[in-house]
C-alpha cells in the first residue's frame, strides 16, 4: 500500500504536468498548483521545500520515464538500426505527448531561464549519446551509410520532431482557423504520420540494398 505522502507527491507531480504547458516554469504558481492538486500549501513545503526543486523533480521524472524506455529499446537484441529505429518512436512519441511543455521550455530557455536551461544542459546529451551509439553500430554492421553521426542525427531528429513541434505551436495560435489545427493534427500530429516520417528518415540512412528496419 503506497503511502499518504507518496500520492501527495504524486498528485502535485500530476497537476504540474497539467499546468506547466500553460504557464512554463517562470510563471508556475505554488498556490495555484495546490488548489489543482487539492493539496495544502503546508504539504508541498514539506515535500518539494520550493517551487524550483518541484519543477526539477517533476521535468526530472518526465524525462526518466522516457529515456527508460528509450534504453529499453536500444538494448533489444537486434541490429543497431532496427534499434535505433525503435529508440526513435520511443523519442517522437515522447515529444508529440509532451509537445506543448517541450516549446515551452525551449521557449524560456532561449531566454536564459536557469532552470530549463539546466534542464535541457544535463539531459540533452543523454539520449543524443545513445542515438549516436546505435547509429555508429549501425555503420559498423553495414546497415547505415557512412556518413558522420553529427551530421546524420540533426537530419533525423529535426524531420522527425521539427514536424511535431510545428503542429503543437500551430495549435496554440489563438487566431488559427479550426481546418489548419484539424490539418495540424491529421499532417503533423497523428501516429501515422510521425510512423511515416520515422520510416522516411530510417530509408534515407539505410544502405541502398538494404530493407528498411521494421518497427
Amino acid at each position: 500500500m503506497n503511502r499518504p505522502s507518496q500520492k501527495i507527491d504524486a498528485q502535485l507531480i500530476a497537476s504540474g504536468m497539467v499546468l506547466l504547458p500553460q504557464t512554463g516554469c517562470a510563471g508556475l504558481s505554488v498556490r495555484k498548483l495546490v488548489e489543482h492538486a487539492g493539496v495544502n500549501l503546508g504539504m508541498f513545503h514539506y515535500h518539494f521545500k520550493n517551487k524550483d526543486n518541484f519543477l526539477r523533480v517533476l521535468l526530472q521524472h518526465m524525462y526518466e520515464e522516457m529515456f527508460a524506455a528509450l534504453t529499453l529499446r536500444a538494448q533489444a537484441s537486434r541490429s543497431g538500426a532496427q534499434n535505433l529505429d525503435g529508440a526513435l518512436r520511443v523519442l517522437a512519441g515522447f515529444a508529440c505527448k509532451h509537445r506543448h511543455l517541450l516549446l515551452m521550455l525551449l521557449s524560456e530557455a532561449s531566454r536564459g531561464e536557469a532552470l530549463p536551461v539546466s534542464f535541457l544542459r544535463e539531459n540533452l546529451p543523454r539520449h543524443i549519446t545513445v542515438l549516436a551509439r546505435l547509429l555508429r553500430q549501425g555503420q559498423a554492421e553495414g546497415d547505415i551509410i557512412d556518413a558522420p553521426a553529427m551530421q546524420l542525427l540533426p537530419f533525423m531528429l529535426g524531420a522527425i520532431a521539427g514536424p511535431v513541434l510545428a503542429g503543437g505551436a500551430l495549435e496554440r495560435l489563438p487566431a488559427a482557423p479550426p481546418e489548419l489545427a484539424a490539418l495540424a493534427q491529421q499532417a503533423l500530429l497523428s501516429e501515422a504520420a510521425i510512423a511515416l516520417r520515422i520510416d522516411l528518415a530510417m530509408r534515407a540512412i539505410l544502405i541502398a540494398s538494404k530493407e528498411p528496419a521494421p518497427s
